[in-house]
C-alpha cells in the first residue's frame, strides 16, 4: 500500500491517501469483504483509501478501476483520492513526463492525466456533471446552527450541489469567518444524515482572480474535517461558472496543519459547465498491510 499527499502546496502537506492495488489486497479475501477495506484508512492514518485494479480497455490503452472508502463506508467519488491514484499509476508506470489513462469509477468513465510541474506530479481528470440547486429552508435552518455560523457572516449564494453524492456549498465573506468556525460535530452529522447530506463545504469568497479558501466537514463520513476535497471544488467552479473560462485555485487544510490546494478551470459546455479538477501530488511512503 502507498501512501500518497495529495493536492499539495508549494510542494508541502496536502491529504494524505492510501492507495492499494486491490489485486494484492483482495488475496483469498471474498470480493466483497468491504468491513477490511473500511479498516484500511485507520491502519493507514489516513481519512481515504483508493483501491485500484487493472480494468480491459478495448482501445487497448491502460485503464483502471476504482474504488473509495472512509472508515464509515464506500463513497461513489472521491477528487483526491483519484489524485492521488494518477500520481501512483504513473509513478509505477515509469512515466515521468505525462500519463493518460482511463479510470472507472462511481458508474462513470472518464480520463486522467498527469504532467510534471515542478518537478511534481500533477494530476487532472473531469468530475463529471454537478447538479446544483437552491436549498430548502429545513437545510438552512439545520445546517447553519451546527456549522456555527453568524447569519450576517454568510454571503449569497448558498447551493446545494452533487457531483455523486450532495453537499451544502455556503459561502462566507471572509477568510476569518472560515477561520472562526467551531462546528458543532455531533449535530452537523444528525443534520447531514437526516437531510440525506454528504457534508458542508464553507468557503470565502473568491478574489477577482479565483483564489479562496474552503473548509470541508464531512463527519456523516467518518471525516470531521476534510483536508482537502477536491469533488466539493469542483461544484463550486459549476457554481460560478459564467459565459467564459473560469479558473479557481482554493486552499484548504490549514486548519489541520496540512496545507493543500485544489486547482478547477471550468467553461461552458452544451449540456453545462465542462469542469477538469487537478492537483499536485507525492508518494509519501509505503505500508504493508496485515495478512487477511
Amino acid at each position: 500500500m502507498a501512501i500518497v499527499r495529495a493536492c499539495l502546496r508549494d510542494g508541502g502537506g496536502g491529504s494524505p491517501t492510501a492507495v492499494v492495488d486491490e489485486a494484492g489486497f483482495a488475496g483469498g479475501a471474498a470480493p466483497g469483504d468491504d468491513d477490511r477495506r473500511r479498516g484500511v484508512p485507520a491502519l493507514a492514518g489516513t481519512s481515504h483509501a483508493v483501491f485500484v485494479s487493472a480494468h480491459d480497455d478495448p482501445e487497448g490503452g491502460p485503464a483502471f478501476s476504482l474504488r473509495f472508502f472512509t472508515a464509515e463506508g464506500e463513497l461513489p467519488a472521491c477528487g483526491h483520492g483519484t489524485v492521488a491514484a494518477l500520481a501512483h499509476l504513473a509513478e509505477r508506470a515509469g512515466r515521468r513526463h505525462s500519463y493518460r489513462v482511463t479510470l472507472h469509477a462511481g458508474g462513470r468513465v472518464f480520463t486522467g492525466w498527469t504532467a510534471r510541474r515542478q518537478g511534481r506530479a500533477y494530476a487532472s481528470f473531469d468530475p463529471g456533471p454537478v447538479e446544483l440547486r437552491t436549498p430548502g429552508a429545513a437545510e438552512r435552518d439545520l445546517v447553519l446552527p451546527a456549522l456555527g455560523i453568524p447569519r450576517d457572516a454568510t454571503a449569497p449564494g448558498l447551493r446545494v450541489a452533487s457531483v455523486g453524492r450532495p453537499r451544502l456549498l455556503v459561502p462566507v465573506r471572509t477568510r476569518s469567518a472560515l477561520r472562526a468556525l467551531s462546528p458543532d460535530f455531533a449535530g452537523l452529522r444528525a443534520a447531514c444524515d437526516r437531510l440525506g447530506l454528504l457534508g458542508c463545504y464553507v468557503y470565502s469568497v473568491p478574489t477577482p482572480e479565483g483564489r479562496a479558501a474552503a473548509r470541508m466537514f464531512a463527519p456523516s463520513i467518518g471525516v470531521d474535517e476534510d483536508i482537502a476535497n477536491a469533488n466539493s471544488t469542483a461544484c463550486l467552479a459549476a457554481h460560478l461558472a459564467g459565459p467564459g473560462p473560469t479558473e479557481l485555485a482554493v486552499e484548504m487544510g490549514d486548519f489541520l496543519g496540512s496545507p493543500s490546494t485544489v486547482t478547477a478551470t471550468v467553461r461552458p459546455g452544451p449540456p453545462g459547465p465542462l469542469v477538469r479538477l487537478g492537483g499536485s501530488a507525492e508518494l509519501a511512503g509505503g505500508i504493508r498491510l496485515p495478512a487477511p
